[in-house]
């Protein structure tokens, strides 16, 4: 139990999840055959989504060329010419394919080895991003992870197994631009900025998201 519940304190630091990313994707693939880690999740925006926007009623999406030129399988819905920083730190860790977008519906082995959530424009807050159209919020991703979570207990038969495998997996979280440079900064954001001066508005972020990121909730759950 005792490991359980340092798993579960470190899902909530924010700082701690970060070591961890940094040390690994500074690490080198150094030839070994099986993945570091047995599963990997990825949370953010534009610059982790691999094509959670492409069926999305926004502009905000990047299926068509010249994104991808660089990438096996060309434009997939990634805001780069090739890989983003999430596929870099997935081969570093030994993963042999990218990790699925939700939005592609992966089956039952794929989610076992991960999901991305990550989605264009998305936010901590609800409202950042919208101009464009929809995206995927981070509530909203934390939710699609919790459908994930649900079908990981069923393949797997108990909430126990479940919460082993969980406990071994790598999860990133890139997230925050959009709340300033998609909401708080756009002239048009006159309200917003009357209600929350910048310090304000990053308190309010920082508490959000720490909130947000604490899974325990979700966890304990499999207890």
């Amino acid at each position: 139990m005792g490991s359980r519940r340092s798993f579960l304190r470190s899902w909530s630091s924010p700082l701690s999840l970060f070591v961890v990313v940094v040390a690994l994707a500074a690490s080198s693939a150094d030839g070994f055959k099986a993945p570091r880690v047995p599963c990997y999740f990825i949370f953010g925006d534009s610059l982790y989504d691999s094509g959670n926007n492409n069926n999305l009623n926004t502009s905000v999406k990047v299926n068509y060329s010249p994104y991808g030129i660089d990438f096996p399988a060309g434009p997939t819905g990634r805001f780069s010419n090739g890989r983003t920083a999430a596929d870099i730190i997935g081969e570093t860790l030994g993963f042999k394919d990218f990790i699925p977008p939700f939005a592609s519906n992966p089956d039952d082995r794929q989610i076992l080895v991960g999901v991305n959530y990550a989605s264009g424009s998305a936010g901590i807050l609800v409202e950042s991003g919208k101009q464009g159209g929809d995206n995927v919020d981070l509530n909203k991703q934390l939710r699609n992870h919790k459908v994930t979570v649900s079908r990981i207990v069923k393949k797997l038969g108990s909430k126990k197994a479940a919460f082993e495998h969980l406990g071994q997996c790598l999860y990133i979280c890139n997230m925050g631009n959009n709340d300033y440079i998609n909401n708080y900064i756009l002239p048009q954001s006159t309200a917003i900025r009357s209600q929350y001066n910048p310090a304000q508005f990053a308190a309010l972020l920082i508490a959000r998201y720490s909130a947000q990121i604490n899974v325990s909730p979700l966890y304990e759950s499999l207890l």
